[in-house]
């Protein structure tokens, strides 16, 4: 086994390798304009710290967000190209379950990652594998009586401490624990992957104007 997983849902653009056992190489820059720049030179960067070429991965596992949308699609449509040119697999990751599991923690928390607009994107978890409600996207204000006195881990948490006061790390992304977390369930036969398609939860930023004046000539 050796799996290339990416993740550029949030501002992390975050590549790494796995065989199954153990991360073998990983590349992390946060740059929330540049996922699209950044993403091909760190899968070179990690291949080449492996001493491995392209053609050795045999699956690919990618995070499906919930993101903003442009940062969300370099990452899904980098993975379904390696897909096809390889001939391997994509296993699609919820972004915040790759977040939960680097977290380590064994009691009940949550999940927030920045969703701009003054919202976060968030989720429940029972311990750091298992994930009690769908992703959502709210303002902090509306969910912080919801989440009272439950850690919560991620950028969201560090954005508005108002909210929610009690956070932990990690603040970004990591490929390797979504890589990690794959490997685990391919081992364990348990499946649970997601279709890699782009989990958005809203309409994108960018959104054709309404009444617009035609100007072409008629």
């Amino acid at each position: 086994m050796l799996l290339l997983a990416m993740d550029t849902a949030t501002p992390a653009v975050t590549v790494a390798l796995h065989d199954g056992e153990a991360v073998v190489a990983s590349s992390s820059q946060v740059d929330a304009r540049r996922h699209g720049e950044l993403l091909l030179p760190a899968v070179d960067r990690v291949l080449k710290e492996a001493g491995l070429k392209l053609d050795a991965v045999t699956g690919i596992v990618v995070g499906v967000g919930p993101g903003p949308y442009t940062g969300l699609r370099v990452g899904l449509v980098t993975a379904a190209a390696f897909s096809s040119a390889l001939g391997v697999p994509v296993h699609g990751l919820c972004t915040l379950d790759g977040l939960a599991y680097a977290s380590g923690i064994d009691e009940p928390f949550a999940v927030a990652t920045d969703a701009r607009r003054k919202e976060v994107y968030w989720a429940r978890y029972d311990d750091s594998r298992t994930r009690v409600t769908d992703a959502a996207v709210d303002r902090p204000a509306e969910i912080a009586e919801r989440l009272a006195g439950l850690p919560v881990v991620g950028a969201g948490a560090r954005l508005y401490p108002e909210a929610f006061p009690d956070a932990r790390d990690p603040e970004h992304q990591s490929a390797a624990a979504l890589a990690a977390l794959a490997a685990e369930k391919l081992a364990a036969g348990d499946g649970g992957f997601l279709d890699p398609l782009p989990m958005y939860l809203r309409r994108p930023d960018a959104q054709v104007p309404k009444n617009y004046k035609v100007v072409t000539p008629t």
